[in-house]
């Protein structure tokens, strides 16, 4: 694969409340910053097309907008626990041609319990006594063009 369609970055620790619209650090914006950079390079050099985020309410997105080259195309929340996208983030969004996306995956994608297990138990690599935690996952969506792909057939009786 030479170049990814859509990345979104999800941050540690963040997680989309409908209520939450607490202002973060500037530690917090500064390690937002540093890693959309990066991938602001990646996009640079057509490895990415479009960057996205994960999470970000309409106060962390102005945190962040300002300190951007590249804006981001898209911002995806989750929506397990609230059922309706607060306005004021639908009109930040709208307003700066960001589109809102939604999922309901869990918080903890991979959580150190599962890490170690697959990591110690099943593969045998480091130590049983090894404290293990996951510093990034990635989670993807592999289109292939041409092709289709039956994810459930049904049956008729």
């Amino acid at each position: 694969m030479s170049s990814i369609d859509l990345l979104i970055v999800s941050f540690p620790n963040i997680s989309f409340d409908a209520e939450d619209e607490d202002i973060s650090s500037e530690e917090d914006v500064n390690e937002w910053v540093r890693t959309y950079r990066t991938l602001e390079g990646l996009h640079s050099a057509k490895k990415i097309s479009r960057i996205g985020l994960a999470e970000f309410g309409a106060t962390r997105l102005s945190q962040l907008l300002p300190h951007t080259n590249v804006k981001p195309s898209v911002d995806q929340i989750n929506v397990r626990d609230c059922c309706v996208v607060p306005k004021p983030l639908i009109l930040y969004a709208k307003e700066r041609n960001i589109e809102l996306l939604t999922h309901n995956d869990c918080t903890d994608i991979l959580p150190a319990d599962t890490l170690r297990q697959l990591v110690v138990d099943e593969f045998g690599l480091f130590g049983t006594d090894a404290k293990l935690a996951p510093q990034w996952v990635v989670k993807y969506t592999a289109v292939i063009r041409s092709r289709g792909v039956v994810e459930n057939k049904g049956r008729v009786n």
